[in-house]
């Protein structure tokens, strides 16, 4: 059985090292719950749907989730924690001083330059869950709820609320097509 102090320190290493948060962390949550061999490949991209649906911050919906799976709730309670103490430590930091660097040029260089980085590394694990564990027709769904989005201006919302009742329809006619009615 996992400590909890492991569980508590695997997610503070990944909530002090990781710039960015939510979609940027979710690679670095990926490689230490698969080095310590805490979930299957094939549990994660479900703790990532689920995270990504739930209400709230993803890196903390995973952190319970994955927290849940290793220790029931004291795991979700500590796991959140070590994911959330050392990034609110961070910011409380940086608002306590921002005023006197945010017209700074180095710093908005900074920023600037991490942007795209960041844009690079949420799409690059986007392509390696969904080329790891998707079809074709999960492809073209991405593409298109993508294209969507990005070129339509169609709210998210509105393509996640249509994939849910597509799914569902498509699920309750299978069901009912096995059964026989």
């Amino acid at each position: 059985m996992v400590s909890l102090w492991k569980i508590f320190g695997v997610f503070a290493k990944i909530g002090a090292f990781t710039i960015g948060g939510g979609y940027m962390m979710v690679p670095a949550i990926e490689a230490e719950i698969r080095k310590h061999g805490w979930i299957s490949d094939d549990e994660l991209p479900d703790i990532v749907a689920l995270s990504q649906s739930a209400p709230g911050l993803l890196t903390v919906n995973m952190s319970i989730f994955a927290g849940y799976k290793l220790r029931g709730v004291p795991g979700s309670i500590v796991a959140t924690l070590g994911s959330i103490v050392a990034p609110f430590f961070i910011i409380l930091a940086i608002a306590m001083f921002f005023a006197s660097f945010k017209d700074n040029a180095v710093i908005e260089a900074i920023f600037k330059g991490v942007r795209p980085v960041a844009v690079a590394i949420i799409a690059a694990y986007t392509v390696k869950l969904v080329r790891k564990h998707s079809s074709w027709w999960q492809w073209a769904i991405t593409l298109a709820a993508l294209a969507g989005i990005a070129l339509l201006k169609i709210s998210a919302i509105y393509i996640l609320l249509t994939i849910i009742v597509l799914a569902a329809a498509l699920a309750f006619y299978r069901q009912r097509r096995a059964s026989g009615k």
